[in-house]
């Protein structure tokens, strides 16, 4: 009679500590990854790319922008005659953005991976 006795407050015990941890709070820790947040506008980054260059835009117009955000600035236009050297991507409006200089005019910004060839850098600029 002990040990059945002792089995009913050991099941009741395990009931009450599975009980108790459901109602506390759980905290989930989530470590930041690629592309995990945005340039801010006037963000510059160093050339971390060092893959072969020269590219060209993929046959459109893009704008070259201040950070990886419609909101930024635009420093510069990259076309399909401009030669471009890609720094680095991250996050931005709607995907993903690479900050390159634009060798033909010396300009650099921010250009959305959509428009450039191969989708842009693949070096996260890890910020």
């Amino acid at each position: 009679m002990i040990t059945k006795s002792r089995s009913r407050l050991t099941r009741s015990g395990l009931v009450a500590a599975v009980v108790t941890a459901l109602a506390v709070p759980v905290v989930v820790v989530v470590t930041a990854g690629p592309a995990s947040s945005a340039a801010y506008c006037g963000r510059t980054v160093g050339d971390k790319d060092n893959r072969s260059w020269p590219r060209q835009t993929s046959g459109v117009s893009a704008n070259q922008r201040s950070g990886s955000s419609t909101d930024c600035g635009v420093t510069g236009y990259a076309d399909n005659r401009n030669v471009l050297d890609y720094h680095c991507w991250t996050a931005g409006d709607g995907g993903t953005w690479t900050y390159l200089r634009n060798d033909t005019d010396g300009s650099y910004g921010w250009v959305k991976d959509t428009l450039l060839p191969d989708g842009g850098s693949n070096i996260w600029c890890e910020f």
